[in-house]
């Protein structure tokens, strides 16, 4: 024990389950795990790591371990997983979140009042680190990125002091939070805005995967005409053969359209026409609660080893469609669980006054291509595959990376435009000079960058 704070170093009964992330495919081999369960916990950690020379590593679930690359006997990993309160005001259309709380414990009270966050794809993740590396979600053409709805952050800085930010207080450090990632502290506490959702129109249309071709031209051709309250995805997607999978689609190979329309179901309905043309096999589009935006993309609800990673295009022509659907689709010998493309526009590609460091991105679509590493064979087919589908379409390809949709270490001044990294930096300098986070996509500070 650590002043209190439960802490589990290598060789003792729980140490296995202590270090394990929630992607199964890493081997996390920290000095120690400690797992506070309050913010002067948390400050205990800090101060304990930065006497000692260790870095800090903070994790609630740990899907993006592996971008952290190697943690090892240099890095006390902190995780969070203890500090999972949500306190719901909805008069006025607020939350507040603990550092371990998942996206369905905000749902669970928010939905039934008509209100939704600026969730993603998986109900399974959690809010924080999902927030602080942006946050791109089926309401973010609307309203835009997650980390631009915080309404303020507490957390432990390097020198261990509590501090709470906002607009008005320490504005520098929240303006960098806000999409910069975990490289400036440990959140104990995160506020954000909820949004009205008083109509709901949202579901998935799925075909044989031997029509990807066509679906995917047909859905190229149908967004740009979308209306900013229609979130859309394109998929190709094998499904596994899981327990937890809907039975219509369980160990099927699909290709599939995901939306949803903030709006009712008769406009939603005209909307989606020209895709249900196509005849799709399936269709569960209904009006449905905000709730369910968390399940309709049928995320692995508990920890699995994966592979995944993504890329920002400017464009999605044509050529592009057929470049993907050769590397990924029918024929391709792709052993990826999915391959998505997703629709940018609307607010994201627009900065709104006061948005943090991730405030657009001006870009058309995000990919993201993503396998499971059962076996050492199957990581390198899969990681094989990933780069294939890369290659693919690097001609339409913007040079930006979106990094919570990148589970490999990377360069992160490629997330950012050159004048935001370079604040980015600064922020990082005043509030860690030393380095002592280590975030899964760093920021050093200006004095020691390369």
């Amino acid at each position: 024990m650590l002043n209190g704070v439960d802490v589990v170093k290598a060789g003792e009964t729980d140490w296995d389950s202590a270090r394990v992330a929630w992607n199964l495919a890493v081997d996390q081999r920290p000095a120690m795990v400690a797992r506070p369960g309050n913010a002067d916990e948390v400050a205990a950690v800090v101060n304990f790591a930065r006497e000692e020379g260790l870095r800090v590593a903070v994790q609630a679930e740990g899907h993006g371990a592996n971008a952290l690359g190697e943690l090892g006997e240099d890095t006390l990993l902190l995780k969070t997983g203890r500090m999972t309160g949500v306190e719901i005001d909805a008069e006025n259309r607020r939350v507040r979140v603990g550092p371990a709380a998942k996206w369905s414990d905000v749902s669970d009270l928010a939905s039934p009042q008509g209100l939704a966050a600026l969730s993603g794809s998986s109900a399974e993740v959690g809010v924080v680190g999902y927030t602080l590396g942006g946050g791109h979600g089926w309401l973010a053409r609307k309203y835009g990125f997650a980390c631009n709805s915080a309404i303020a952050v507490e957390l432990v800085t390097a020198d261990g002091r509590l501090i709470r930010t906002d607009h008005e207080k320490e504005p520098d450090l929240f303006w960098a939070l806000r999409g910069g990632g975990g490289n400036f502290g440990v959140v104990t506490a995160l506020e954000l805005e909820l949004y009205p959702v008083p109509e709901l129109y949202a579901g998935m249309l799925a075909w044989p995967w031997e029509r990807t071709s066509d679906v995917f031209h047909a859905w190229r051709e149908w967004v740009p005409g979308l209306p900013d309250e229609m979130g859309t995805w394109a998929r190709i997607f094998q499904v596994p053969p899981m327990p937890d999978i809907p039975e219509p689609v369980r160990g099927r190979q699909l290709v599939v359209v995901e939306a949803a329309y903030l709006g009712d179901e008769d406009v939603g309905s005209e909307l989606l026409l020209p895709l249900r043309e196509l005849g799709p096999e399936i269709d569960t589009f209904a009006a449905a609660p905000p709730a369910s935006l968390g399940h309709l993309h049928m995320d692995p609800e508990d920890p699995v080893p994966f592979a995944g990673n993504g890329q920002v295009l400017d464009e999605l022509p044509a050529e592009a469609v057929d470049a993907v659907v050769a590397a990924a689709g029918p024929g391709s010998g792709s052993p990826l669980l999915s391959f998505e493309l997703r629709l940018l526009g609307g607010a994201l590609n627009q900065a709104a006054p006061g948005a943090g460091a991730l405030a657009k991105l001006d870009h058309g679509f995000i990919t993201f291509a993503v396998g499971m590493l059962m076996d050492p064979e199957a990581g390198v087919a899969v990681n094989r595959q990933i780069d294939e589908v890369n290659d693919a379409l690097e001609p339409w390809d913007s040079g930006v990376k979106y990094p919570n949709l990148v589970d490999v270490p990377l360069e992160t001044r490629t997330c950012h435009s050159p004048e935001t990294y370079d604040r980015l930096q600064q922020v990082k300098s005043h509030y860690d000079p030393g380095g002592l986070f280590r975030a899964n996509h760093p920021i050093p500070p200006a004095e020691t960058a390369e």
